[in-house]
């Protein structure tokens, strides 16, 4: 059998050096130089002809990510890598994934088709914005499922048989009816409206919420506007208390205060997006044994479906 290189990208040597840890072998050497103009080079300090390779890199801004993880991969194919595995484990401009208004890009569709021109013979990821983005790829796709990471701590919470999950939006029902499902709790709904993005004009609690503890989930977690909304409400209905699991913590603006000043007890995250900021109220948990024993199966040729909770 070939033998398994891991590489990281400059932005998330953090937590590819966890994963590497995990899996019981150090990363392997790459040089990402920069040109005095910020152009980026790339160079593997070791060979890897007949290697399966897996390239750890999430390609959240700036763009020098994913223009950096495409070098990877150029410079692994023409290395003669056997296969190139990206692992990302926050794919990045997943939130357009379709035409929702007139004249605008498809960029979930642009980033898997220069992922796949670029060399990529499968792709790794968790919790896409959408599930049929992993249809935008002509190649592989193992997409993890984040409940795996955030469902034994939900269950340590709900010994006293009070705990009710809720989505943000409309949008994210699935998503919370698999938690509840799995949790054998209730669900609630929050349907808001935007008036554009990233501003919301109104929202509304569907479901009884008084005297729960109230758990909302989400998988990107962005300038936190709707999730503190949302828990203000879930509060102002007789919520007891109230959390929210966010898979990507994107937190970009106003997000540490949003956070810091909500009616959230705690905002549980996963470390897919390393924090820009700090919050007490920001509990991180981690992704990298997830994705190390997704990597070991990939390359054993083992099925992954033992990864994700029945």
């Amino acid at each position: 059998m070939s033998s398994v290189k891991l590489f990281s990208g400059t932005s998330s040597k953090y937590l590819a050096e966890k994963i590497a840890h995990y899996y019981g072998k150090p990363l392997g050497e790459i040089t990402a130089q920069r040109f005095s103009d910020g152009e980026i080079g790339i160079h593997y300090n070791e060979s890897v002809r007949g290697a399966d390779v897996f390239l750890i890199q999430s390609t959240f801004p700036p763009a020098d990510n994913i223009l950096e993880l495409l070098l990877m991969i150029d410079a692994a194919r023409r290395a003669s890598a056997r296969s190139i595995v990206v692992v990302i484990p926050y794919f990045g401009y997943a939130r357009q994934d379709r035409k929702d208004k007139p004249r605008v890009a498809i960029a979930g569709k642009l980033m898997a088709n220069v992922l796949n021109a670029a060399g990529a013979s499968r792709v790794m990821t968790c919790d896409l914005h959408a599930g049929q983005i992993q249809g935008f790829f002509d190649i592989p796709v193992d997409h993890l499922d984040g409940n795996a990471i955030f469902l034994p701590y939900l269950r340590s919470l709900s010994k006293d048989n009070n705990l009710i999950i809720a989505s943000p939006d409309v949008g994210g029902t699935g998503r919370a009816r698999a938690y509840a499902k799995y949790l054998e709790v209730d669900m609630v709904v929050c349907d808001k409206h935007r008036k554009r993005p990233n501003e919301i004009a109104s929202m509304q609690v569907i479901g009884d919420v008084t005297d729960r503890d109230v758990v909302l989930i989400d998988d990107i977690i962005d300038t936190a506007g709707t999730i503190t909304k949302a828990s203000l409400i879930l509060k102002e209905k007789g919520a007891r208390t109230v959390r929210a699991v966010c898979t990507h913590p994107v937190l970009s603006g106003k997000a540490y205060e949003n956070i810091n000043g909500s009616a959230l007890e705690e905002l549980v995250v996963t470390d897919t997006i390393p924090l820009k900021g700090e919050s007490d109220k920001i509990r991180i948990l981690t992704v990298a044994e997830l994705f190390a024993k997704a990597i070991r199966k990939v390359h054993d040729e083992e099925s992954i479906s033992s990864l994700f909770v029945k």
